[in-house]
């Protein structure tokens, strides 16, 4: 009984636990540029954007993480604008699925037909940033998100690279891209 009584004080006690640092309490650099580093369906779709535009090569290289930077920013400050979107979340988690299956696939698709669609998820993940912050500084925690974001792209590309000279295929990439579609399936179940 007195575990009990002690589980119960320390359970009143607690304070809610972030996945993020809490955007309302710290609209700063460091909380956007953490942001993107501690949830998963981020992590998985922007490496595989990066995975993708290594692929593709070529300007695909820097293309499809601008375009996906560049889109998300658009969708923060849209967000933050009061102008809503549809289907947030579904269209993250789509991200995630879709984005692992092209590189799982090495779908073949037109450069600007890859960038489109690098587009339209990264405004769905700015959205959802945005619509978070609250009333804390929009700036500095977009600013931190937008470098975090082109930094997971460019840790996408490195793997890349690094997977093709070591295996002299684009296998292992595939394999990655084959993962993180089956992870994307189970976040949306899971969640």
């Amino acid at each position: 009984m007195k575990r009990f009584a002690s589980a119960l004080i320390l359970l009143t006690l607690a304070s809610p636990a972030y996945a993020h640092l809490n955007p309302e309490e710290h609209g700063s650099f460091m909380a956007g540029a953490s942001h993107p580093w501690f949830g998963t369906d981020h992590i998985l779709a922007m490496v595989a954007v990066g995975l993708w535009a290594a692929m593709l090569g070529g300007s695909a290289v820097w293309k499809l993480p601008v375009a996906f930077v560049g889109a998300m920013v658009a969708g923060f400050f849209l967000a933050l604008g009061g102008v809503s979107l549809p289907f947030v979340e579904p269209m993250i988690l789509a991200s995630v699925i879709v984005l692992g299956l092209v590189v799982a696939t090495a779908a073949k698709m037109p450069v600007n037909a890859c960038i489109g669609l690098c587009a339209l998820f990264g405004l769905f993940h700015g959205h959802a940033h945005g619509g978070e912050l609250g009333s804390a500084g929009a700036t500095a925690f977009g600013v931190g998100f937008a470098l975090s974001t082109a930094l997971l792209h460019a840790v996408g590309v490195g793997i890349a690279v690094t997977l093709s000279r070591q295996l002299k295929s684009a296998r292992g990439t595939h394999v990655l891209g084959a993962l993180t579609a089956a992870a994307g399936v189970w976040l949306a179940v899971a969640g």
